[in-house]
């Protein structure tokens, strides 16, 4: 089965779907349909490889993307079993709850963008400013995800307050199963670097209100495309 021809028909993806994501939709669907019923075991890496003609990183990919939306759970030596058979409308990424995620970064990061416009040193933006051009030349998944991380430090950082930088440090491996998730599956990337770009403008600008804004729909932008994943407007009748 080559899923390059029979998963990425343009009237259902706007936007060129990723070998991982067109493996996804093929085992989600599966699952929802009853293919693979609550309880049952995938068939083995290496099968699903030979029968969906991917690589095992690519597949790997794809069945990590199924656990963090809870309809698989990974048995170490026993394999993949199918737990739900629809995605949980609150995904975990590391140790916690996407809900809480953006919780705690709605009412940390957005008073931290305040301040760090009106804090932030010239050494600060700086390095926000090269990040960010670096973030807008990478295109790989990998790195920039390393990337959107430490930009969120760094603008913590221009807080000049070290406990906002602890707690991004606290939350920082959740963020990037986070962004991985969303640049694989919504195509994240460039949205973010212009939402990115936005929040350094109003830092080096100085205006509380602007970075405030910025890093608001930054954060907006984050949970919609996290809803759409998990809640596809297919399935909700909107």
């Amino acid at each position: 089965m080559n899923l390059s021809d029979s998963q990425t028909g343009a009237e259902s993806f706007p936007r060129r779907v990723s070998a991982m994501e067109a493996v996804l939709s093929h085992l989600r669907d599966a699952i929802e349909r009853g293919d693979y019923a609550v309880g049952d075991k995938l068939p083995s890496e290496a099968e699903l490889c030979r029968r969906l003609e991917v690589s095992r990183p690519v597949l790997r990919e794809a069945l990590r993307a199924l656990q963090t939306m809870g309809l698989t759970a990974s048995r170490t030596g026993k394999g993949t079993f199918v737990i739900s058979s629809g995605p949980v409308e609150d995904p975990t990424f590391g140790d916690y709850a996407a809900s809480d995620l953006l919780e705690v970064r709605r009412h940390i990061e957005i008073p931290v963008a305040g301040y760090a416009a009106l804090r932030r040193s010239a050494e600060d933006l700086d390095h926000l400013a090269h990040l960010l051009d670096r973030m807008e030349r990478e295109t790989d998944t990998t790195a920039w995800v390393a990337m959107d991380t430490t930009f969120h430090l760094a603008v913590a950082q221009a807080a000049q307050n070290p406990v906002f930088r602890r707690v991004i440090e606290e939350i920082r491996d959740a963020l990037a199963r986070q962004s991985a998730f969303l640049n694989e599956l919504g195509g994240r990337r460039e949205q973010s670097n212009r939402e990115h770009r936005a929040i350094v403008e109003a830092l080096a600008d100085g205006s509380e209100p602007d970075a405030v804004a910025a890093m608001t729909h930054h954060l907006e932008r984050v949970e919609t495309t996290l809803t759409s994943i998990v809640r596809p407007a297919s399935a909700d009748g909107v």
